[in-house]
């Protein structure tokens, strides 16, 4: 077996091993890169109980991928879990997977800083996954970037660089495992290693004894997704009154024929339908970025506040944060800027939109300049459940 495989870096003062720009442009998207201690000296500020105690969680979105290795049978159960799930699990071949540690601990949260040189709302989750000595989910391949921190213990990474690669999948288990796969590079991880995979890079992992991998994720939405999206968004913006016409009407010869002039008139209104202007372009994909794949939505407050009494509140006594199901992003509107969490979209200064994007964490000095419009827009925030108090 080859051992080529993604090119090796040693971190040194960054995540990488070299500034996030060269990694941009010569490894994102294209190929995948090893890092040796990215994390120097990682330890994982969670245990395994701790994330068997998530999985049993409502708001936990949880697996378990269970492999009968002298069959080669998977099975894979859906959460929430009860310790007695555990205990009935045989000693090897299994593996527990969490989605959105980070919306659910503010120390895995903590992990995604260093990444902020990809843009926030391209980043989907920090998802968790303890495995038993062979336990592993199979060979497969991800349609989006990924970066796989070695958090505890250890685990071998196989993955296949083949382009050419056939990419048909057993039909036999729920889980989308490749039925062919033959790896040209071979790794065993350690605690603080990390290897980042682009798209369409087949791989495959395989616990050696006990370990805990973070898999950092990104988005990508498909096409499909998009123009489904779009065509909602559209669609919920046109009139009534916009329909088919055919004033020019000619007898049918053939009654049940769909002819030509038919379909031109069906797809100029399309086309014509279809058409959005700048701004409602930008509005509908910050809406529809911010809340794709979000497992939940924020609770409304349970007392609403308009902006005097928000602003008295943080004064008094009050730090802000921003709840972990709220996305946030923003764009430039002139000298102002549309703001929006969790698809709902709310317009303030530039000012506001920076304090927002520089954390998740609001206290009355950083909100000191903010003018009485920005505390409306504040108090919208607040009432729709995406900004909350420490003590709410």
């Amino acid at each position: 077996m080859s051992t080529r495989g993604p090119e090796l870096r040693i971190a040194r003062d960054t995540l990488l091993g070299m500034p996030p720009a060269e990694f941009l442009h010569r490894y994102w998207q294209r190929k995948p890169l090893l890092v040796r201690q990215a994390f120097p000296a990682f330890e994982s500020p969670i245990t395994p109980d701790d994330l068997a105690g998530l999985a049993g969680a409502p708001m936990a979105a949880s697996r378990l991928a269970i492999h009968n290795a002298a069959k080669d049978a998977w099975k894979l159960r859906h959460g929430p879990f009860r310790s007695s799930d555990f205990r009935r699990l045989p000693k090897r071949d299994w593996t527990l997977l969490v989605q959105d540690c980070d919306k659910l601990l503010a120390e895995i949260d903590a992990l995604l800083l260093p990444f902020r040189f990809v843009p926030d709302w391209r980043v989907d989750d920090v998802m968790i996954s303890y495995a038993v000595d062979g336990g592993s989910v199979g060979a497969h391949v991800d349609q989006y970037d990924v970066f796989l921190l070695q958090a505890w213990g250890r685990r071998r990474w196989m993955i296949s660089e083949d382009r050419r690669a056939p990419l048909a999948v057993r039909e036999d288990v729920e889980l989308k495992l490749l039925r062919e796969f033959t790896p040209t590079a071979d790794y065993v991880l350690e605690p603080g290693d990390m290897l980042y995979l682009p798209p369409g890079i087949a791989h495959h992992g395989i616990a050696v004894g006990e370990c805990m991998t973070f898999s950092i994720g990104m988005r990508a939405p498909s096409a499909a997704e998009l123009l489904l999206d779009y065509a909602e968004y559209i669609a919920e913006r046109l009139g009534d009154e916009r329909r088919y016409a055919d004033r020019d009407l000619a007898p049918a010869r053939r009654p049940a024929e769909i002819g030509a002039g038919a379909l031109r008139k069906v797809r100029h209104i399309l086309r014509e339908s279809g058409k959005l202007k700048s701004d409602a372009f930008r509005d509908w994909y910050a809406r529809f970025i911010t809340r794709y794949r979000a497992a939940h939505s924020p609770a409304p407050a349970g007392d609403l506040l308009d902006a005097g009494a928000l602003k008295r509140r943080v004064r008094r006594d009050g730090v802000l944060h921003r709840s972990p199901w709220s996305r946030y992003a923003w764009i430039r509107r002139g000298h102002r800027a549309a703001t929006y969490l969790a698809g709902e979209r709310y317009d303030c200064s530039l000012l506001l939109a920076r304090i927002l994007e520089s954390g998740k964490r609001y206290d009355a000095a950083l909100l000191r300049r903010l003018t009485a419009p920005d505390w409306r827009a504040l108090a919208a925030m607040y009432n729709a459940g995406h900004l909350v108090f420490e003590d709410d």
